[in-house]
């Protein structure tokens, strides 16, 4: 287990969340368990390390994963669109 922890806040929908709570109590395994296991897993996908061995002292290093297309890699990809002046995302609720 990681010796140091930090927090990740998600936002879902409460159905999923329910569900989830509910599929994880039955394999006896706690919420954070699982999505530490997922973000490892998707680190490992994607040719990510990470820890000490990676250098903490800046961005995670990534090596290219022969599984995955070229296509699929963020740096194959086409750079994204600038939005045109005056469009935004929308509004953010207030918080209550």
């Amino acid at each position: 287990m990681e010796s140091k922890t930090a927090r990740l806040t998600v936002l879902v929908d409460p159905e999923k969340k329910k569900a989830f709570d509910r599929l994880c109590a039955s394999q006896d395994l706690t919420p954070s368990q699982v999505v530490r296991q997922l973000i490892r897993n998707y680190l490992a996908d994607h040719g990510v390390s990470y820890g000490p061995a990676a250098g903490d002292n800046g961005p995670p290093s990534t090596v290219r994963n022969p599984g995955v297309k070229a296509a699929a890699r963020p740096e194959a990809r086409a750079p994204r669109k600038a939005k045109p002046a005056g469009s935004s995302a929308a509004p953010r609720r207030p918080k209550t």
